[in-house]
């Protein structure tokens, strides 16, 4: 597989989870930003896609968001770049819903697996080794099987089309690394493992309006408690559960959380690819430039190609003026050693 990643971005909210459409969306991402990436040491950008975005209700492609999506994958191509396709989110999936029709109504399974037919005779002259494909991002499944047999299901679309395509399984679960062991890898050389690291989610999600954490909005810190005792104590059980009941957390814990994704990665001799991790602008500015030195030395440790989230959002290494923020500073540390 001659498909080497290293240090990446994820170019959200352009063809994924916005609502700009024409000029505006246009406009949200440039060739200026690709030239930008390759100058500051970045080697590839993943390109979340939306089922809304590409394709109408009956499945027949938007052409401007097609457009959209070759030009950028040619500026790439241009700049040296690699990139991944992502399909973030379907009609049927979204990560963060409470009920995902996706893994209950065969029709919906049907449907997605014609969509990654459609997109890989789409994207299909595009070289081998400069684009690869996400089959979905964070799936989030009632029983780790049903994940498994619509994976294996999607990727006999492709491989149908493009037997060599490199192609990214999340495992179940919303890509927690934790559940690596029971995601079912098909017998395919040409494989990247990917999960995301938001842990501990109190800390990299504090105050986050979607977030299950949100509820608390007293002091946070890393490493170490998080949060004081009293504090942990006067959280609702609900809240200190979508915290993963993560009080107390260092490096040793994200250590704790890779473990199982490097014991698949090692069984499979398969890549492993971080494909999103951050922390919020909401959090203390000293910890978070912590845990984010914390994580990349991890990751570099373990050998772990990483796409940070995002480039221009909530998590973002530039600001709504496209001013650099910390989190473009500590990257920019790591990308140029």
């Amino acid at each position: 597989m001659d498909f080497d990643l290293g240090h990446g971005v994820n170019i959200s909210h352009w063809l994924s989870q916005s609502d700009r459409r024409g000029d505006e969306r246009r406009a949200w991402f440039s060739q200026a930003d690709v030239e930008r990436f390759a100058v500051c040491g970045i080697d590839h950008l993943r390109f979340p896609v939306d089922e809304v975005q590409l394709w109408d209700e009956h499945g027949v492609r938007e052409s401007e968001a097609f457009e959209l999506l070759e030009q950028g994958l040619g500026w790439c191509e241009q700049a040296g770049l690699r990139t991944v396709v992502d399909l973030h989110i379907v009609r049927a999936h979204y990560f963060n819903a409470e009920y995902n029709p996706l893994f209950v109504e065969p029709a919906e399974q049907d449907k997605f697996c014609a969509l990654w037919a459609d997109l890989s005779r789409a994207l299909a002259h595009w070289p081998v080794d400069r684009v690869a494909y996400e089959l979905l991002n964070e799936p989030n499944a009632p029983r780790d099987d049903d994940w498994n047999e619509l994976a294996a299901r999607a990727l006999a679309e492709v491989r149908a089309h493009e037997p060599e395509r490199v192609v990214a399984i999340d495992c179940n679960h919303v890509a927690d690394p934790r559940f690596f062991p029971q995601l079912r890898v098909p017998a395919d050389e040409n494989l990247i493992l990917t999960f995301h690291f938001y842990d501990p989610l109190l800390f990299t999600h504090y105050r986050a309006h979607w977030s299950g954490v949100k509820a608390y909005e007293g002091p946070i810190d890393y490493p170490g408690e998080l949060v004081s005792q009293k504090n942990w104590d006067a959280l609702p059980e609900s809240v200190r559960f979508a915290a993963r009941n993560e009080r107390v957390f260092a490096p040793a814990d994200i250590e704790r959380v890779l473990a199982p994704a490097l014991a698949l990665a090692k069984e499979t001799g398969l890549p492993l690819w971080c494909g999103e991790f951050g922390a919020l602008g909401t959090t203390p500015e000293p910890a978070r430039e912590r845990w984010y030195r914390d994580l990349l030395s991890a990751l570099e440790r373990h050998e772990i190609a990483w796409t940070i989230w995002d480039y221009k959002g909530d998590f973002g290494i530039i600001d709504a003026e496209g001013r650099p923020t910390l989190v473009h500073d500590i990257l920019a540390a790591y990308v140029r050693r």
